[in-house]
């Protein structure tokens, strides 16, 4: 048994800087997702250009050792790993859902999804792509799943916060938030007992922390409570 399967050894070594670049590319691209609040970010454009690069070597690279003309009939391994991808794809999408006006599981659906493409290099024997790829997913969930500074979007955080019934409280609220100079990218508002909730996604000038911004509006007469 090969532990590189039946590639040459110099193209085993390219095999793994496509893939380490596939993770690289997608890692920007998630980046500059996420820089603009969209749903898909960092660990799932990572993980699904990493599985499409797997799945792409598995394809091309996976199936030396049959002979695809035997006898005068024709074979092609390679359209039962092709159903693998799709069928695949509708176990993850399965795992995507709306939970509180929120998208979940987009991560987890690529994981799957990159998981079959593991699971095909195991099968054609690619050893060693099989479980560099493992690693790169599993450093990655462990690395960005974390809340690092340079992976949220630039200067944006959530508020919630509770003001009087009436207009006047959202009034207030706004025309602090005009004076620090600090947008307001979404607003949801549900009228409650206990007063008028919201919840903000907003965008800090630079210079201002969060710890102001909580301070400043929980100072105003209106608003009750602050959570950011």
């Amino acid at each position: 048994m090969s532990f590189t399967g039946n590639m040459p050894a110099t193209l085993f070594w390219e095999c793994l800087l496509r893939i380490f670049l596939a993770a690289l590319c997608g890692l920007v691209i998630g980046f500059e997702r996420k820089a603009r609040l969209k749903e898909a970010g960092v660990r799932t454009h990572l993980i699904v250009a990493l599985g499409a690069a797997l799945i792409t070597i598995v394809s091309k690279y996976g199936f030396f050792d049959v002979a695809l003309f035997a006898e005068g009939i024709k074979a092609d391994p390679t359209r039962i790993a092709a159903q693998i991808v799709s069928g695949v794809g509708f176990l993850g999408a399965g795992m995507i859902f709306m939970r509180h006006r929120t998208l979940t599981g987009l991560t987890t659906a690529a994981g799957i999804w990159t998981t079959a493409g593991i699971g095909m290099a195991v099968g054609c024997g690619l050893y060693a792509v099989s479980l560099f790829s493992t690693a790169l997913v599993i450093l990655t969930q462990l690395m960005l799943h974390r809340d690092y500074r340079w992976t949220r979007a630039p200067g944006c955080t959530a508020v919630c916060l509770r003001t009087q019934p009436g207009p006047s409280g959202l009034r207030q609220v706004l025309a602090a938030l005009d004076e620090m100079q600090v947008q307001v990218i979404n607003l949801e508002a549900s009228h409650k007992r206990s007063g008028v909730h919201y919840e903000l996604f907003v965008r800090l000038p630079p210079g201002l922390a969060q710890e102001r911004l909580g301070a400043q509006l929980a100072a105003l007469e209106e608003v009750t409570y602050v959570d950011i």
